[in-house]
């Protein structure tokens, strides 16, 4: 199919779909979209960048302008991702005010949700958590939903979002379509689809676990030390926009700062941001104002940025799937790419499992080189074995077996004098000290009765010191009882005496006012 017409949809909507710049379909749409138009069920995988957004974005809307009464729901892993399926459903309904959308991820305020929630939203697009917190509110119905997509579903299930999507779908009636697409496609996810969806149709385009051929990929193995130089001269050396992959979310600011510190402009886009500031972090490298974005693999899916011409993988994702989203980041819409991987020492056992992923016949390799190993070592092994019983046996046949014999005769006769000798001395020992412990005894008995006494007569000499302090201690509070009692007469005699000067003066005063 060389247009969008033979699809038989909509003018408004092939007017829209030419307005976005679609000319043509990809390989996933041209299986994916007449399938949807029919009502059934799907279970897509591709590469990255290969127009998956559009593949089920098209036949929903074009479902909702037949059917105007049910309602759509779009579920995916990231809020980056949320908003990209966003804005692609926001222009493909161009000029159509009958559609309302609404966007529930979180970091944003409930409030604001809610107001768009009133509006009665036709489609709903979100994260499985937030949506999960509406349907507990009771403020988002799906009762209505008949059409339904799971976007980026291996990714989902790797979050976490398994138990939640199970909720969800609950709240949905079971007459629906359902649509679920993914690059890769691991057991749990053909679990899945036995679960939710009715005689599924299997589209798959390509190697899911393949990098695309338009990107030119190079691997260096370097010291952990000697990272951050080597990528100094990458960035010298390459033009146009960067996307820089770290394994941690402090990891990604930390890099910025230093990369900014050495004159390169650059951002942080990690899980730890607000919603407001990743989406100006967003906004403003689309438009290009800053040239290099460093990100955590909340990055690696579903970011579709058409500019970014080089990835740079500093640190290895810790699943070997996201290696490939990540390199997926660059030759979009079959441009060329270009990507460098930094391979350190203490990462080579993550990019063993990269390699298996890739290349599944190198784990075979493996395992018969272990095999192999293990088979030389049991030869190894055998032969030591016949080595030795051979060597016994000329021994035997030499004489030295009958050597080795009285040899053996002499030691234990040997051991036998030793103990003898031993249980004789135990029995002097235990005399010996059974003598010592009665004087110890003895002494210890001496010293108690010692200090029984020296205790007894200390005591004596501290009651007598006790009873003449006391005594003392009276005598001196008497006399300061008598002392205070002087002085409080005293006192009284003195302000008796004073008051009469008082007086007069004040008296003077008085006649002098007059």
């Amino acid at each position: 199919m060389n247009s969008f017409t033979s699809f038989g949809l909509s003018k408004t909507l092939e007017k829209s779909i030419l307005n976005m710049g679609f000319i043509s379909p990809t390989s996933v749409q041209e299986k994916s979209i007449p399938l949807a138009l029919e009502g059934r069920d799907l279970l897509g995988s591709a590469q990255t960048g290969t127009g998956k957004t559009g593949a089920f974005a098209i036949p929903l809307i074009q479902k909702l302008m037949r059917d105007e009464i049910s309602t759509a729901l779009v579920l995916t892993p990231t809020r980056e991702l949320a908003k990209q399926v966003l804005s692609v459903i926001e222009g493909l309904l161009f000029g159509q005010n009958a559609i309302n959308i609404s966007c529930l991820i979180g970091g944003e305020q409930i409030t604001k949700q809610l107001k768009q929630l009133r509006r009665r939203p036709r489609i709903v697009v979100g994260t499985p958590g937030r949506i999960n917190d509406h349907l507990i509110r009771k403020s988002l119905k799906l009762d209505k939903a008949k059409f339904i997509v799971l976007d980026e579903t291996d990714r989902m299930l790797d979050m976490g979002f398994g138990v939640q999507i199970d909720r969800i779908l609950k709240y949905i009636p079971k007459e629906r379509q359902t649509l679920m697409f993914s690059a890769t496609l691991p057991e749990q996810i053909i679990k899945l689809s036995k679960k939710y969806l009715t005689n599924p149709e299997r589209v798959s385009i390509g190697k899911t676990n393949v990098i695309a051929q338009n990107i030119n990929n190079e691997i260096i193995k370097i010291k952990k030390e000697d990272k951050y130089n080597l990528l100094l001269e990458q960035l010298e050396n390459r033009e146009g926009t960067i996307l820089i992959f770290v394994k941690t979310k402090h990891g990604t600011v930390k890099m910025a700062k230093n990369l900014s510190h050495d004159h390169f402009t650059s951002e942080p886009l990690n899980g730890n941001l607000r919603q407001n500031k990743r989406d100006t972090v967003m906004r403003k490298f689309r438009e290009k104002k800053f040239r290099i974005m460093v990100a955590t693999d909340i990055a690696a899916r579903g970011l579709d940025v058409p500019h970014i011409e080089h990835v740079i993988n500093y640190d290895l994702p810790q699943l070997a799937e996201d290696y490939i989203h990540r390199l997926g980041r660059t030759g979009r819409a079959n441009s060329i790419g270009s990507a460098v991987t930094f391979v350190s020492s203490k990462e080579l056992d993550k990019w063993e499992e990269i390699q298996i992923m890739l290349d599944p016949s190198i784990k075979k390799l493996n395992s018969k080189n272990r095999s192999s190993k293990s088979k030389e070592k049991k030869k190894q092994f055998r032969k030591t074995k016949i080595k030795s019983s051979l060597s016994r046996n000329k021994d035997r046949k030499k004489g030295n077996y009958s050597k080795s014999k009285k040899t053996n005769d002499e030691n234990s006769s040997n051991f036998n004098k030793f103990t003898r000798k031993r249980t004789s001395d135990d029995t002097d020992d235990k005399k010996t000290f059974n003598k010592k412990k009665k004087r110890l005894n003895k002494r210890k008995f001496d010293k108690d009765s010692h200090t029984l006494i020296s205790s007894f007569k200390k005591k004596k000499s501290l009651d007598k010191k006790s009873k003449s302090k006391f005594k003392t201690n009276d005598d001196s509070s008497k006399k300061n009882i008598r002392k205070s009692k002087n002085s409080k007469k005293t006192g009284f005699k003195n302000k008796a005496l004073n008051r009469p000067k008082t007086f007069n003066r004040f008296k003077n005063k008085f006649s002098r006012a007059k």
